[in-house]
């Protein structure tokens, strides 16, 4: 086993959702589990994972993850139905969906997928609780992040 994948065992990100950030105010994380099958475990650990546009949908008492992306290995068998984009259940407590499902329905909240992450040997991704940014918050956000880099870049090289 290589160097890399020892790491990744142990508590590595698998993926990202960079975009979750720049398009919502997070405001509150959470920890779930998520079902998955053998060959989608094992393209985890290869890195084959995408979580860009996903997001959690409630169905039957139930969360859903929808839009993340698992590619299969070129290994994988061929007697297995792999859809790369199938809809994964997560794995919450009754009165985490409740809450979530409270906060989607009554206040306008929307729940996006925003890490895939290692715990030990099991896979868990972690769920925001959200509000959407309108146009001139992205600007606010994005003017906000390029003075702190110039900040830094000042601090650290004083003028002569």
């Amino acid at each position: 086993m290589s160097n890399k994948n020892q790491n990744q065992s142990k508590g590595g990100t698998i993926a990202l959702n960079k975009r979750a950030k720049f398009d919502f105010f997070i405001e509150e994380r959470i920890e779930a589990g998520i079902a998955l099958t053998g060959w989608e475990v094992k393209s985890l650990r290869a890195g084959k994972g995408q979580l860009t546009d996903s997001y959690v949908i409630f169905k039957d008492g139930e969360a859903w993850l929808l839009g993340s992306q698992i590619q299969p290995l070129a290994t994988a068998s061929t007697h297995f139905v792999t859809d790369p984009t199938r809809t994964r259940k997560l794995l919450l407590k009754q009165r985490e969906l409740y809450r979530l499902r409270e906060a989607v329905e009554q206040k306008g909240y929307t729940v996006v997928a925003t890490a895939l992450y290692w715990k030990n040997h099991l896979v868990k991704c972690e769920i925001a609780l959200a509000k959407g940014k309108k146009l001139h918050d992205k600007r606010d956000t994005e003017k906000e992040r390029d003075w702190n880099r110039e900040k830094q870049r000042v601090m650290s090289h004083p003028a002569p």
